[in-house]
């Protein structure tokens, strides 16, 4: 496996020095573990919502989904009603698509059951061990809704997390520096690359967003 300073050496050969720093993320100003539920529902929702579409236009409806949908407050979510979902339906402001809006009941339900557990969702989620983001990335996947992909990674940077996201030129640049060999979806390539961005960030003291967009990077377009 090819250590971080090589992938890193490469991504500058690519971007320059200036460039590579441009391109990379800075610490966020809020963590996961310090929103409010509603938020995370809300920036969840907004990436199921984007997915096959243009994210400007979602980006200029939202404020009609965050009025549609009580402001995404989990609890009045999580009883959406048959007459909630015709509102819904019938609302023009928002995008009508009844899959996706039956995703916003079943994510704040999760949401919901793990607040009732652990106080808060963002507590679990947002204290989830870096070190195991795949095992956080399957928890989503299998008690949410919609969020399999890199639709749940995405929201999770989104709202603070420091996660990796297997984009097509990270996976790529993972193939290229001999962690996996292929796709990045059987459960033995999963554990293989989060063993190898856990070894990159003690290497080099990046965080694991950083890595991951370094990565992306190394690679042609």
């Amino acid at each position: 496996m090819k250590s971080f300073a090589e992938i890193r050496e490469m991504a500058v050969a690519r971007k320059g020095e200036e460039g590579l720093e441009a391109a990379l993320p800075s610490a966020p100003e809020v963590t996961l573990a310090q929103q409010t539920d509603d938020r995370i529902l809300s920036v969840m929702s907004r990436g199921i919502f984007s997915t096959g579409l243009s994210w400007q236009m979602i980006e200029n409806k939202w404020p009609a989904f965050e009025e549609a949908f009580y402001g995404f407050d989990i609890g009045r979510n999580a009883f959406m009603t048959d007459e909630d979902l015709d509102g819904h339906l019938s609302n023009t402001a928002i995008v009508r698509h009844g899959a996706k809006i039956v995703s916003v009941r079943d994510n704040a339900i999760m949401l919901s059951d793990l607040a009732r557990e652990h106080g808060s969702a963002a507590s679990f989620l947002g204290n989830w061990p870096l070190d195991d983001q795949v095992g956080l990335f399957a928890y989503i996947k299998k008690h949410g809704s919609r969020l399999g992909g890199m639709t749940g990674p995405y929201a999770l940077r989104r709202l603070g997390y420091d996660d990796f996201i297997l984009s097509k030129s990270v996976v790529a640049a993972l193939n290229m520096a001999g962690v996996i060999d292929g796709a990045a979806t059987s459960k033995k390539a999963q554990a293989a690359v989060q063993a190898a961005f856990n070894d990159w960030v003690a290497e080099s003291g990046e965080s694991y967003a950083r890595v991951s967009l370094t990565l992306a990077m190394a690679v042609p377009d």
